[in-house]
């Protein structure tokens, strides 16, 4: 890949949630596409890396770091995802219930329920109307450049192979007695791929007489906790085979909280937790799905590895935020499958750990501070330029998340010129500059002393 565009829109726009698939308990399920990032909605969001088309999403979860036959592993995991997302590892569903059915997008489209015009009754109409999740998944298996892919990797066609319909068109993957004839595959990632099939909560789940634990209990994924909302996004937002890659599929970045304000919110913002610790919980989902696939390659390319240690390295760093979040040694990354496990095991840990935390303007702050303080790092020849420039491409998205959970720091002119300045220094991987990188990071720390001091 030559290169990137990192970019920063202006327009704002109220976000939704985007993901697809499933977790099973102690199993992994690879990663896969990732959604284009735009606008912010919550104070100003730069949109985020369009290193090309955009893709859709599923998941897959830690247990272990065995490698597996791709393919057939694949082929499994959109059969076991989508058909049994109820058994989502952190739904604690009732493992008495057997396998609910998916209704379809149509069964939540009534105007007393999801596709009428009141507050908290609109969700389905912003899904059909302007969500990314809806048609263009779909859409996008029948382009041109789909095509081509297909053909480098002999699939005769991405619309109807698993391969790929299990983050562009999930209920491609459902066996026919699991999917009620109103569900449409051109419904590509709808609601039931994130909020798990509704069979046995649909009729239930508004009443008011009704916990969270109860709709979980009945099946339906929890997606205000972190933790299961990063896993239920993060397997086609992150990972992409090497083959895939080669082919022509676009390399992925997941960023949870910037690609979830990027599409229009269905939710009540109110009872969401705190953008820089979405933000962060998501990174940890990352390095722990990238760890897997490292473990699982036979030979991992160095821009795998690259990349893999860059969010490493900005993880790490951002843990000091907090001294009761787990902990792991600053140089604990190597391309050994020991050293690959342990990197897997503590990003885990670390991301339930940090979407369970009472996060505060504090941790913001002491977050903020250290990320802002690394352009010491950047000076260091010892650390080849690709390191440096995989660092700064997960930095500079990390700065622009943390930064708008400040509030009044997020309209600050002068810092956002100097974070304009950090984007534009990471637009290509080949040509960019450490050092430039690192007095550009500098100006930009002066600018967050000055915010932070001033409080």
């Amino acid at each position: 890949m030559p290169g990137k565009l990192l970019t920063r829109p202006r327009a704002s726009a109220q976000g939704a949630l985007t993901k697809v698939s499933e977790q099973g308990r102690g199993l992994l399920v690879p990663a896969k596409l990732r959604a284009i990032d735009k606008a912010r909605g919550r104070g100003r969001h730069r949109p985020i890396l369009e290193r090309t088309l955009a893709f859709p999403l599923a998941r897959r979860w830690h247990g272990g770091a065995n490698p597996r036959d791709s393919s057939a592993y694949r082929l499994w995991l959109a059969i076991f995802f989508v058909a049994h997302t109820v058994r989502g590892w952190a739904s604690n569903a009732d493992p008495d219930v057997a396998s609910p059915k998916f209704l379809g997008a149509q069964s939540c489209s009534s105007s007393s329920c999801h596709g009428g015009a009141g507050n908290n009754r609109n969700q389905y109409l912003v899904w059909s109307t302007r969500a990314f999740h809806h048609l263009r998944p779909y859409a996008t298996l029948e382009t041109a450049r789909s095509e081509r892919i297909a053909a480098v990797l002999r699939i005769a066609n991405p619309v109807q192979n698993r391969r790929c319909t299990v983050c562009h068109a999930p209920f491609q993957t459902v066996p026919a007695g699991q999917l009620r004839q109103e569900a449409k595959i051109s419904e590509g990632v709808s609601c039931e791929n994130c909020h798990g099939p509704s069979e046995n909560w649909l009729r239930s789940h508004t009443r008011p007489d009704w916990s969270t634990e109860d709709r979980v209990h009945a099946g339906m994924r929890d997606l205000r906790n972190l933790y299961v909302r990063a896993n239920t996004c993060v397997a086609c937002h992150q990972n992409v085979d090497s083959d895939l890659q080669q082919a022509g599929h676009p390399e992925l970045i997941f960023e949870l909280d910037g690609q979830a304000v990027s599409q229009p919110r269905h939710g009540r913002r109110s009872m969401d937790r705190p953008g820089p610790q979405i933000w962060l919980v998501g990174q940890a989902v990352a390095l722990r799905e990238m760890s897997w696939q490292l473990a699982r390659e036979n030979s991992p390319s160095d821009k795998l590895t690259a990349r893999a240690a860059g969010l490493f390295w900005l993880v790490q760093a951002a843990s000091k935020a907090e001294v009761q979040w787990p902990q792991i040694e600053p140089d604990a990354f190597a391309p050994t499958a020991d050293q690959i496990e342990k990197v897997q095991l503590w990003s885990d840990q670390f991301a339930k750990g940090v979407s369970e935390f009472r996060w505060s303007e504090e941790q913001t702050r002491k977050c903020l501070a250290l990320l802002a303080g690394t352009g010491g790092v950047f000076g260091e020849t010892r650390i080849p330029a690709p390191l440096h420039a995989r660092r700064a491409e997960r930095l500079v998205l990390g700065l622009d998340r943390v930064v708008s959970g400040l509030g009044s720091a997020a309209v600050d002119i002068a810092l956002n010129r100097a974070l304009d300045r950090l984007f534009d220094a990471t637009q290509s991987l080949p040509d960019f500059d450490p050092n430039q990188f690192a007095d550009n990071l500098k100006e930009f720390n002066a600018g967050v002393s000055r915010i932070l001091d001033s409080k």
